[in-house]
């Protein structure tokens, strides 16, 4: 892979604009409110971020255009579901993002090869999705996303059914001070809501030997099936701050119910 080359994509990789975190912060208000504009040039303000994180897969065999343009599908999606209150960087958050992006492309193209083409149809529809949504408000049909980008929606459900990969469980979502949080912690299980090894009698007293907002968050998780994002809403803490207490909490349990 030739990362020494200048343009990428049709764009000059020695000449990306780079933003203050003034107007970044003031960029992410705009983008909250709708404004495209402020979308785009946030984008192209954090190409550089895309840039170091394909470097990263220097050793592939990979056409650098390819995984820079995958690699600014996960940036959009980075920046479409960024919680500016979680307090962690941006770039915190959009790494892995954009990492995972990578891998699960890398995945999917080395057990089955898929044409340019199809790849091509299929990063046109995804980011004609994402603008779609970013206006509406709502998931377009494949028939709204077919008028959109000018192709048969039959083309554009098999270019996105050949590159798909499943998603591992534990593929981190981002790092906050060292802490991974991964789709797993994202997820909340509704037909099991307690693990086996809290059930019966002994689960009160085990309970009781965790402090008043350790409590609350095992409540939470494990009794009312919230995820660790819905959690932090309520509690009024960082996700990464409640996965560290739920970590805790279970540990402490574990070793009383053991005990």
């Amino acid at each position: 892979m030739a990362l020494s080359k200048v343009e990428i994509c049709g764009v000059n990789t020695a000449k990306l604009p780079l933003l203050s975190n003034e107007e970044k912060e003031a960029l992410f208000v705009k983008i909250k409110e709708g404004d495209e504009a402020a979308r785009e040039r946030y984008i192209k303000g954090n190409l550089r971020l895309v840039l170091s994180v394909i470097k990263r897969f220097a050793s592939s065999n990979e056409n650098v255009d390819d995984l820079f343009q995958i690699g600014c599908v996960g940036l959009m999606k980075a920046i479409d579901n960024f919680n500016t209150d979680l307090q962690v960087k941006f770039s915190t958050y959009a790494v892995p993002m954009i990492i995972g992006e990578i891998r699960r492309y890398l995945r999917d193209n080395n057990s089955i090869r898929v044409s340019r083409s199809l790849r091509d149809t299929a990063y046109k529809a995804i980011y004609a999705k994402e603008g779609y949504m970013k206006r509406h408000l709502k998931e377009p049909t494949v028939e709204e996303i077919a008028e959109e980008i000018g192709i048969a929606k039959e083309d554009i459900i098999f270019a996105l059914d050949a590159i798909q990969a499943p998603m591992s469980l534990n593929e981190p979502v981002y790092n906050d001070s060292g802490d991974a949080l991964y789709v797993m912690d994202q997820i909340s299980d509704k037909k099991n809501r307690e693990e086996y090894w809290v059930e019966g009698l002994s689960l009160e007293a085990a309970m009781e030997r965790l402090n008043e907002r350790e409590r609350f968050i095992i409540q939470l998780r494990f009794f009312e099936g919230k995820t660790q994002m819905e959690v932090a809403s309520q509690v009024k803490i960082s996700q990464a701050q409640v996965s560290r207490l739920e970590k805790n909490a279970l540990k402490t349990m574990r070793q009383y119910l053991a005990g």
